[in-house]
């Protein structure tokens, strides 16, 4: 694609509310090559996710230290939606963002809504994560016990609000 169509593809999607961003990644490796290798694979994958339209990566000098190489990717990417963009960075985890486009954002209350939504099930999964894999008897009951009395409260809320 060449800069001017995606100069054209960038403004298009931004106006319809689409984001530009820079998301910052470090890479880890113990061999050099295989860093840059793994860069640019890591750029087609990110391509792949739901609601990208576009993403270019640059990759710095790998640098060796104590037998390992590190370097950092910075990658360029254009999503549809904020929420797309909130994807990308759950899933792969970008040590820095830098929104480029738009100034500013304006979500309507169905937007908010699910960009909190996915947040709050993306906790809910690293939770029972934790969960599952980490934590001992007594804390796996304790959080038991937990949701239990949660969903009370959340029923007693629904009751008290359909009266």
């Amino acid at each position: 694609m060449q800069e001017k169509d995606i100069g054209k593809l960038i403004d298009s999607t931004v106006k319809d509310g689409g984001v530009l961003a820079l998301l910052y990644f470090d890479l880890h490796g113990k061999e050099k090559g295989a860093l840059q290798k793994l860069g640019v694979s890591f750029v087609q994958k990110v391509l792949r996710e739901p609601g990208m339209k576009y993403a270019r990566g640059e990759i710095d000098e790998p640098v060796e230290r104590d037998g390992m190489f590190s370097t950092s990717m910075e990658m360029k990417v254009l999503t549809q939606d904020l929420i797309s963009l909130a994807r990308i960075c759950a899933t792969y985890s970008p040590f820095s963002i830098e929104i480029l486009k738009p100034g500013e954002f304006l979500l309507d209350i169905s937007q908010l809504h699910e960009l909190l939504m996915f947040l709050g099930a993306t906790t809910h999964d690293y939770k029972k994560y934790i969960m599952e894999k980490v934590a001992t008897a007594e804390d796996r009951e304790n959080y038991r016990r937990t949701l239990e009395q949660r969903v009370k409260l959340g029923e007693k809320l629904m009751k008290k609000g359909a009266e």
